[in-house]
């Protein structure tokens, strides 16, 4: 279905021009990759060959965007017990720590695998990843990258660099993304500097990534104020405090990505408004942590939110229902959680476009990237009310197509041009290591 035009009829376009979103029921011709004519449902497009969708006046939007992912992860599912795991720092001692340094490339590339289909599924077909494997780091975000180009996700990586494993391997965390930032020509995968977080990153760490930072158009990727444990272990080994550390190190720009945010409190999100980083948040992943959530009464207006999954899944539509969910129950009236749900929504539109800047809004002449929801509407659709319906409505529902760069991805739920059962082997051939592999000894002083 992808060599000829590609006509979506009979669907709620849901384009978006200055700051609002205009559901239009209509028809859509894709030529090339490119969104080339939308007209209104009774008008016939002037095409005399092409493949059709007929959405069946289903909703269509720009694609989903998983702002924080850990792809490193995908196969930590029914593992054995490691350990303890009643708090967060027990959770990253016995669990995580471990299982990234059983990673191998095999195990990489499947992991990668896993996440691309259950990204489509969801829509998803923009990552930003943030990646571990410190036995087999070198190498190992082109793994990444010709895995989920396979697919054909765009995306935006990067090693997590951390002192927790010793300085060589610290200084093979930092040439990782170096390499990949400077020799990475794929226009369809682009780079941040990974860091994993204060408590674990040292003063000369930071001044070593500030350097590359200042000599190159390059944000921050890092998690910054998870857990408690994050601030208390920063002012015990650093004398100062994650934000702190990061500011007095001028590692921060409107290009940065700060993860979860949790225990920031307003007086320190006040200290970096002017600069803009994006705050990511990961609300499944914290609270399954049991790190608390993110204030989001305390959070400027200056400072764009996103939403990511942490690597607990690829469900951006269920994240974001969650984030909606949250804000009421912290008592934000609904007009309030509202307001900042839409502000969310538009965040997400003009940080992608500071790494592609090609991301569509749903107009002739954009590249064409978009998803199918399984939703018609009761109501009619209009700019007014286009967020009670995603709300309450389209996210709620799966994703019935996709499609990227004009390449159906998706169509009426199934994947195609793909081999499930292959793929689903293979991944499970990795994950039987990777299991096995945590029952082994760990090489000493790597754990």
């Amino acid at each position: 279905m992808n060599n000829k035009p590609l006509l979506i009829k009979n669907a709620w376009l849901c384009q978006i021009d200055s700051g609002t979103v205009n559901p239009f029921f209509g028809n859509m011709l894709i030529e090339n990759g490119i969104i080339t004519q939308i007209n209104s449902a009774d008008v016939s497009i002037q095409q005399k060959d092409f493949d059709i969708i007929d959405a069946q006046g289903r909703v269509v939007t720009i694609p989903n965007v998983n702002f924080h992912d850990h792809i490193y992860s995908r196969l930590a599912k029914g593992l054995p017990s490691l350990g303890s795991m009643q708090n967060f720092t027990e959770i990253l001692e016995n669990l995580w720590w471990k299982l990234d340094q059983i990673l191998d490339f095999a195990m990489i590339k499947a992991s990668a695998y896993m996440a691309a289909v259950e990204s489509i599924r969801y829509g998803v077909t923009y990552i930003f990843d943030h990646h571990s494997s410190p036995l087999h780091t070198i190498g190992s975000l082109k793994i990444l990258k010709d895995a989920l180009s396979e697919f054909s996700i765009r995306n935006v990586l990067c090693f997590e660099t951390t002192d927790r494993n010793g300085e060589q391997l610290k200084l093979e965390g930092i040439k990782e993304n170096q390499e990949f930032f400077l020799h990475n020509t794929d226009e369809n995968s682009e780079s941040v500097f990974g860091l994993h977080a204060s408590f674990t990153v040292e003063d000369s760490t930071l001044s070593a990534v500030r350097n590359f930072l200042e000599k190159n158009k390059i944000g921050i990727h890092i998690h910054l104020c998870e857990d408690e444990s994050d601030r208390s272990m920063s002012l015990q080994k650093y004398g100062k405090l994650p934000v702190q550390r990061l500011l007095d190190f001028n590692l921060l720009n409107d290009k940065s990505i700060l993860v979860h945010g949790v225990h920031l409190t307003k007086e320190e999100f006040d200290s970096i408004k002017s600069i803009k980083p994006a705050l990511a948040v990961n609300l499944d992943s914290n609270l399954n942590n049991a790190v608390g959530t993110p204030k989001f009464e305390n959070i400027p207006e200056e400072i764009p939110i996103l939403c990511g999954t942490d690597g607990m899944h690829a469900n951006i539509p269920r994240s974001q229902k969650q984030m909606f969910l949250i804000m009421r129950n912290q008592k934000l009236s609904f007009d309030k959680a509202f307001y900042l749900f839409r502000k969310m929504y538009f965040d997400q539109l003009n940080f992608i476009k500071k790494y592609f800047p090609d991301f569509l809004s749903l107009q002739v002449g954009n590249r064409a990237d978009l998803i199918i929801w399984d939703y018609v509407p009761p109501t009619p659709m209009n700019q007014n009310n286009f967020f009670g319906h995603y709300v309450y409505g389209i996210l709620e529902r799966q994703v019935h197509s996709v499609i990227q760069n004009g390449k159906v991805l998706m169509n009426n739920f199934n994947l195609t041009d793909v081999d499930e059962t292959k793929f689903n082997n293979y991944i499970y051939e990795q994950g039987k290591r990777l299991a096995k592999g945590l029952t082994q000894p760990f090489p000493k002083g790597r754990a």
